[in-house]
């Protein structure tokens, strides 16, 4: 893949993350004051640790949107981190963070 558009889908994927990171940094919502945490009817509870684990995926793939704009300015961006072999276009394409082919990554089974 050329590097330029490496850069563009990049730029894009981390636009996107930081873009949804914002919409889910709002203030946790701690329930409505009229329930115990874990009572029937604490929909506040739920959605603050449903938001958490949406932020903590998103800052995961925040940093796997770092790790790949390290590995272009390396120039090791488009080869697999475990065998060095070449990651496919079509696949850098479509997910432009992949560190893996698609055999490593099912032999892991991810």
């Amino acid at each position: 893949m050329e590097p330029e558009r490496a850069r563009e889908l990049l730029a894009q994927e981390r636009e996107r993350l930081e873009s949804a990171l914002r919409l889910h940094s709002g203030p946790a919502a701690e329930g409505d004051g009229e329930t115990a945490p874990g009572e029937t009817g604490d929909e506040g509870l739920y959605q603050d640790e449903l938001d958490e684990g949406r932020r903590s995926d998103l800052a995961s793939q925040l940093a796997a949107v770092e790790r790949a704009e390290e590995r272009l300015r390396n120039g090791t961006y488009g080869l697999s981190v475990l065998s060095g072999a070449a990651i496919p276009d079509g696949r850098l394409e479509a997910r432009p963070t992949a560190e893996l082919t698609v055999e490593e990554q099912q032999a892991q089974g991810r």
